[in-house]
């Protein structure tokens, strides 16, 4: 029988389990409080982890958040039908996604930051936008720059909303989007 020495440690919790934790406070915390208001001191509380735990995993705040959001939205879900069809149903995912309490100003928030912050800039684009962006590439058949101005426009849209009013966009102001961008992107780019 072996016995365990006076100093070792009990096994931690396991690392999905923290990151569900601290991903599931920080919504929460951002929800509650505020972009601005969400420390990773208080987002650490909320967790019921140590701050020096999350700073082993995110070197920032913005690392943290962009992580939590790429958690929060998963996989843009396109069906694989005509690209009007993929097109409308990504729109339709992201409205509703930014929709959901404490995404929308997470997002914005993390933009926000990033304006002045390069490495932050850099993290968004790598572990955020570019994955959404290879996969409506690949799905659209389109080159980089018309899916960039296609997340632009959209994105920017539906969190322009959200900062001036502080509610979501309505269903029927999605549908007007949405018809706006597929007259755009639908009908004038690949194949339909």
């Amino acid at each position: 029988m072996t016995r365990a020495t006076p100093h070792a440690k009990p096994p931690g919790r396991p690392r999905a389990g923290i990151d569900a934790a601290v991903f599931a406070a920080t919504l929460g915390t951002v929800r509650e409080l505020g972009y601005a208001g969400a420390t990773m001191d208080r987002i650490a509380a909320a967790a019921g982890v140590a701050k020096t735990t999350i700073y082993r995993r995110w070197p920032s705040k913005g690392a943290l958040i962009t992580d939590c959001l790429v958690d929060a939205l998963g996989p843009v879900p396109l069906g694989g039908g005509s690209r009007r069809e993929d097109i409308s149903s990504a729109i339709r995912w992201i409205a509703a996604k930014i929709g959901e309490p404490g995404i929308g100003a997470a997002f914005a928030g993390v933009f926000v930051d990033a304006v002045s912050d390069p490495s932050l800039r850099e993290v968004l684009s790598t572990r955020l936008q570019d994955p959404y962006r290879i996969v409506l590439q690949d799905a659209l058949d389109e080159p980089e720059h018309r899916v960039l101005l296609l997340i632009d426009v959209i994105v920017g849209t539906l969190l322009h909303r959200m900062g001036m009013t502080g509610v979501p966009m309505v269903d029927a102001d999605v549908d007007a989007l949405t018809g706006m961008i597929l007259r755009h992107f639908a009908d004038t780019g690949g194949p339909a």
